[in-house]
């Protein structure tokens, strides 16, 4: 960390995608109470995270990052988390038994309340209000009341997320998680989905019948696999809160972040002159940047450099969101630009973001084959050019949701209106999401030395 960073410093630079409250004063107040209360992570639980990143730059494990594209105070409730569990546990252990390399779980969950717009302002016949940015700033009916900006739903953010953490982090040392009994984790498919469930279930047999037979050959109990490691991630937007959540730590040296694991960068706030970027640059957490077709290989490398000046390996995640049609045109000379300038990073690969579409009735939505193909190309250039894609993130839900079109479903845009529950940007559904690991894990599979 550099001797001119403070958690404040952020403040004397321009700000993108800033949110202005009405009264400074009780901004102040609820910035105060949220700075005195016990944090909802740990350094040592962040240390281990950026560990485990580093693992994944150098190929010896992978990091599945996914859930919401923005969480609801609504939603924190059990029945909702559990089956986002779910499906990110069901993920996992496809991916880990077709790599073959240990996983780690990366939600986006507990603290995903703040979203980017393209537009500060919305207009409805003539009245224009603040668009709706999150449950951690406004709320979404369309009334001056609703959407002008209210700090102290940074107090309910918190405490949301605290509730989900806290539900999250019982159920995984309950043994929910646990290897031996991954029938638990069961969700309901349709009978489009049946050809995938046997094939999910095959691949069920296979892993418990491995762990049940090192048990008996070892005469031992794998206790370990009784639990999962869980982390939470989300986008650093609102830095008032972020701020608040910046600590110094007893035996450790710098600031954390005590909000989340990994905080990252969106696209459109990732400016290296950007009170983003300053933030960023000075605290210990594990970050990621994301990066879209509008970041030049200068940018890039930048950017590597600022918030991550001892090139140290996990610290470092670039999130590459470009779309199928555009992916192969940025993403090798963003590589290239990388490797020769030596800087060691975690390349994860978001899929959702360049390829989300409105159809002609005004329906947000993305494609199941874009998604897939900008993921397999991806794969195909990091292959290409000698380097490893170490991570997925996805936007997805537990929840039988209509928000995306395809899959072994085959939805279709029809369709959208039956179960469209997001406030923001879609997401794949259960299916959709497993379908996904499968496919991935085919593919890794393929990929595997003989």
């Amino acid at each position: 960390m550099a001797n001119d960073w403070t958690p404040t410093s952020w403040q004397q630079r321009p700000i993108a995608q800033g949110v202005t409250y009405p009264d400074c004063l009780v901004l102040k107040e609820v910035l105060d109470r949220l700075a005195m209360l016990p944090p909802l992570t740990t350094s040592w639980e962040i240390l281990k995270l950026k560990q485990h990143f580093a693992e994944a730059s150098r190929g010896r494990r992978f990091i599945l990052q996914g859930g919401d594209c923005s969480e609801r105070f609504a939603d924190c409730r059990a029945d909702i988390i559990t089956n986002k569990l779910k499906i990110l546990l069901k993920m996992s252990l496809i991916l880990c038994y077709a790599s073959k390399k240990p996983l780690t779980r990366v939600g986006r969950i507990a603290g995903q309340y703040a979203k980017p717009r393209s537009s500060q302002e919305e207009t409805r016949d003539g009245v224009t209000y603040h668009s709706y940015r999150g449950d951690l700033i406004n709320r979404f009916p369309f009334t001056k009341e609703d959407r002008t900006p209210n700090p102290w739903r940074m107090l309910r953010g918190y405490e949301r997320s605290a509730l989900t953490l806290n539900f999250i982090r019982s159920l995984v040392e309950g043994g929910f998680a646990d290897f031996r009994h991954p029938e638990f984790w069961d969700l309901r498919f349709t009978e489009d989905g049946e050809e995938r469930s046997d094939k999910y279930q095959d691949m069920l047999g296979a892993v418990t019948d491995s762990i049940r037979f090192t048990e008996s050959v070892t005469g031992s109990h794998l206790s370990e696999l009784s639990r999962v490691e869980f982390f939470v991630s989300h986008e650093g937007l609102l830095l008032d809160y972020e701020q608040a959540h910046s600590h110094q730590v007893p035996r450790r040296k710098g600031w954390f972040n005590l909000s989340t694991h990994m905080p990252w960068i969106g696209d459109r706030t990732r400016q290296i002159d950007g009170a983003h970027v300053e933030y960023f640059r000075g605290i210990e957490n594990p970050i990621g940047v994301k990066v879209g077709p509008t970041t030049t290989e200068q940018m890039l490398v930048e950017l590597c450099e600022t918030l991550n000046p001892c090139n140290e390996p996990g610290r470092l995640t670039l999130i590459t969101r470009f779309g199928v049609d555009r992916v192969e045109d940025h993403l090798p000379a963003l590589i290239e630009a990388v490797q020769r300038a030596g800087k060691k990073v975690l390349w994860c690969s978001d899929p959702m973001h360049g390829n989300t579409r409105t159809t002609e009735s005004g329906i947000k939505t993305r494609s199941f084959a874009d998604i897939l193909g900008e993921l397999n190309r991806s794969f195909e250039i990091h292959t290409r050019l000698g380097t490893i894609l170490g991570g997925v993130h996805f936007e997805l839900t537990g929840e039988n949701v209509t928000e995306c079109t395809g899959g072994a479903a085959n939805l279709q845009e029809s369709d959208l209106l039956e179960r469209y529950e997001s406030d923001v940007d879609p997401r794949l559904n259960y299916e959709q999401a497993l379908e996904m690991a499968l496919l991935i894990g085919r593919r890794m599979q393929e990929n595997q030395p003989r």
